[in-house]
């Protein structure tokens, strides 16, 4: 079958899902339903700030590398300046 037609077929079936569809006749109270949309918002903000953190932090640690390298600076000798260098 080619994917023309497939695609066809799945829009044909989601069309005609939606126009045969009959309401719930559901109610969600407002307990439930600031419940339900506090858990939404949750999910999606620690969703975000997880993409945020595996963006934001390599990116920031790689900015800071480059630029050291670029000021001529090494790790060591930074250390040994700030006085954290331990001696053997």
């Amino acid at each position: 079958m080619p994917i023309m037609n497939k695609k066809a077929v799945l829009l044909a079936g989601t069309v005609a899902t939606a126009l045969t569809a009959e309401p719930a006749y559901a109610y969600m109270g407002a307990g439930a339903g600031l419940s339900a949309l506090g858990s939404i918002l949750s999910f999606l903000g620690v969703f975000l700030l997880m993409l945020f953190g595996f963006v934001w932090f390599p990116l920031k640690r790689a900015l800071s590398r480059k630029k050291d390298k670029s000021e001529g600076t090494d790790t060591a000798e930074i250390a040994a300046e700030d006085g954290t260098e331990e001696d053997a």
